[in-house]
């Protein structure tokens, strides 16, 4: 008779054809019919959602701007974002940024410190910024006419302005009949109680896409609003009527996910590449 093999020898039998099994099952044959169903049913998808030309991907945004990185004039200009130097799928990610964020880490000259702009500021900044290339008011609640977030630090006999480095005048020349000051790079402003002041702007021109990224950093698409803030200037620059700006936008306008989820969105990358076509 065979004699039988030991307890342990069997178990780590087991465990070696189980890993052998699994391993063709999940490692060979279950990637192979995955890929080629892909390859059938999505197969433009599958492969990246390239577009026309191999200029980029439907599914990732890009931005449209010189070498300093101001916006060329006579392309729709994406979203913010926040993914490495923009739109980076290697570094995709948010800012992580929340409403709260509103003071800003002003440098100090000659320390080698670049401070950090707070997310009210960048909105602010980006907010001035589209409405000087888009011709309309950038003014929005919260900030100051100069592109920095209105927030005030208040002490007992004084406030600081702190988003407005001196020798900027602030934005206010008093606050509850307190003085108001620039903020000098370096100081230390955290006793104060801090308050951010609406202003008095309306509802803004600007879109608020325009002036936050999204989460992923990568998104392609713009709202119908920006799309259609941006169209008069980009007609311009290209010398076409209105009309027919107006007519690619709503071209390459998507509707609701199943017909109620999200909102209609524009694609910047191929509504761009209609363009240059026309």
């Amino acid at each position: 008779m065979m004699k039988r093999l030991p307890s342990w020898v069997r178990r780590y039998a087991a465990a070696v054809r189980a890993v052998a099994v699994l391993t063709v099952l999940l490692g060979l044959i279950y990637p192979l019919v995955t890929t080629g169903v892909a390859q059938i049913l999505f197969n433009h998808r599958a492969n990246g959602s390239i577009v026309e030309g191999g200029r980029g991907s439907s599914l990732i945004g890009q931005s449209f701007t010189d070498a300093g990185g101001d916006p060329v004039k006579k392309y729709f200009q994406s979203r913010p974002a926040a993914s490495g130097e923009g739109y980076d799928p290697t570094s995709t990610g948010a800012s992580n940024l929340g409403p709260e964020d509103i003071v800003d880490v002003l440098p100090v000259p000659g320390a080698g410190d670049e401070g950090r702009q707070s997310l009210l500021t960048r909105v602010c900044a980006r907010s001035k910024a589209a409405g000087e290339l888009e011709g309309v008011s950038g003014a929005r609640p919260y900030c100051t006419p100069d592109g920095t977030g209105a927030v005030l630090k208040v002490f007992a006999g004084h406030a600081v302005s702190v988003n407005q480095a001196c020798p900027a005048t602030p934005f206010i020349a008093s606050y509850q009949g307190k003085r108001v000051e620039c903020a000098k790079p370096g100081e230390d402003y955290a006793a104060g109680r801090t308050v951010a002041v609406r202003g008095d702007a309306g509802p803004p021109a600007v879109p608020a896409d325009a002036v936050t990224a999204s989460a992923s950093g990568l998104d392609p698409h713009i709202s119908v609003a920006y799309a259609e803030l941006q169209a008069p200037r980009v007609a311009r620059e290209r010398g076409l009527p209105p009309a027919r700006v107006k007519a690619l936008v709503e071209e390459h306008t998507t509707g609701r996910a199943l017909g109620f989820m999200g909102e209609p969105a524009v694609n910047v990358l191929e509504l761009n590449l209609a363009l240059d076509g026309a």
